[in-house]
């Protein structure tokens, strides 16, 4: 849908020219981690061995008894478009690494399994003993709650530009601290690896491979995250009202905010946008907060909208683009889970109600005695054989 050619966006673009598509940000953010780990082999390697602990125990019932009894934790799939699973997966593996490890040496000498979940338990205990599939896990350990913490911010309904653009900017700065600290990691790998050389009959990764390895991930997930959060026009007029209208020490009117602002949005009259701006930004009135909802509000409650006709429509213009796909993307996952092949005949009324009360569950179940009253109306349309309620 969001093909630039032929797609739902270029369609839009071709009746309303100023129309900003906006893509989801936190499906940005899983590209990001799929295109900085794809094109490395080895990270590659890693995260498809990192799958397979989930496929090993959720082929056997067996398994997940032994599973059970040693880790007592079970091990989340991984998936290769939501990172938020893999990292699941990083952040379990790596804490229950020594059970896990006992896990497959109890399956692979037990003598209770066949020879191929024995050969299968014996290559799990080496990849667990490998120098190169702990290192990767430990640095991916760091990585992923800076993803997981990105990514449910992204997906907030009350989000704005300024959020988004601090958000990222967060995600970056723990990035960058990330890979100023792997030398260290890799000093800790490296005489964590002398400790246990006797085990090993040679090392697979030196030092210097591992810091350019994990260099290299760092490095591709910051340039790509500062391409795909290259942020569109309509976010450079948000800072401009959010951030630099309203400075704390500067009193110098942000002319570049304001030619990207119009550049942006070319049916905003640029004189009279910047005479209306300059009167807000010197009139303390106007500062009782920050951001565009809160200065529009006090526009209205002044009833100076008339006043201020370019300040207002650039308002409206901000307060309407949405800055996350999510919630509608629920709603198709939602119609997934109700509308399914035993439910295909129903009518269009109850998808709709049922779709209402699977989107909104929240307020279903704040309401009393919910369940209660839809059975006795239910019981109440008509005279039924079967008797629902019991006077």
């Amino acid at each position: 849908m969001r093909g630039s050619t032929g797609g739902v966006q270029r369609k839009i673009i071709d009746v309303y020219k100023n129309a900003h598509y906006v893509h989801c940000y936190a499906h940005q953010l899983n590209l990001i981690i799929q295109q900085a780990t794809s094109h490395i082999p080895r990270i590659g390697t890693f995260f498809s061995d990192l799958g397979g602990f989930s496929a090993f125990f959720s082929r056997s019932h067996k398994r997940i008894a032994v599973l059970d009894q040693v880790v007592a934790h079970r091990l989340p799939r991984a998936s290769t478009t939501r990172w938020n699973f893999q990292s699941r997966a990083v952040n379990t593996v790596y804490e229950h690494k020594d059970d896990l490890l006992k896990c497959f040496q109890i399956i692979r000498d037990s003598g209770n399994f066949d020879n191929s979940t024995v050969r299968e338990a014996g290559c799990f205990v080496r990849m667990l003993e490998d120098e190169a599939f702990c290192f990767f896990l430990a640095l991916f350990h760091k990585i992923m709650p800076n993803v997981d913490m990105l990514f449910n911010q992204l997906q907030k309904r009350n989000i704005d530009p300024v959020y988004i653009k601090a958000a990222v900017q967060g995600f970056t700065n723990n990035m960058q601290a990330i890979r100023d600290s792997i030398p260290f990691l890799c000093g800790d790998s490296a005489s964590s690896d002398q400790q246990h050389q006797h085990k090993k009959r040679q090392r697979t990764l030196g030092p210097g491979e591992q810091q350019r390895l994990a260099t290299e991930v760092c490095d591709t997930i910051l340039i790509h995250t500062k391409e795909r959060f290259s942020f569109t026009q309509h976010l450079v007029s948000a800072t401009l009202l959010h951030g630099e209208l309203f400075p704390q020490h500067s009193v110098t009117f942000p002319e570049s905010a304001l030619e990207t602002t119009v550049e942006a949005y070319p049916m905003l009259n640029k004189a009279k946008l910047k005479t209306e701006l300059s009167l807000i930004y010197e009139n303390p009135e106007f500062r009782v907060g920050s951001g565009a909802v809160p200065l529009k509000i006090v526009l209205n409650e002044k009833l100076v909208q008339s006043t201020f006709t370019e300040t207002v429509s650039l308002l409206k213009i901000i307060i309407t683009t949405p800055m996350t796909t999510a919630e509608s993307e629920r709603c198709f996952c939602t119609l997934k889970r109700i509308k399914t092949f035993l439910r295909n005949t129903m009518t269009q009324d109850r998808l709709n109600a049922l779709a209402m009360l699977s989107i909104e569950k929240k307020l279903v179940r704040d309401i009393p005695d919910f369940n209660k009253k839809v059975i006795e109306k239910f019981v109440n349309q008509k005279e039924r054989r079967a008797k629902f309620l019991y006077k």
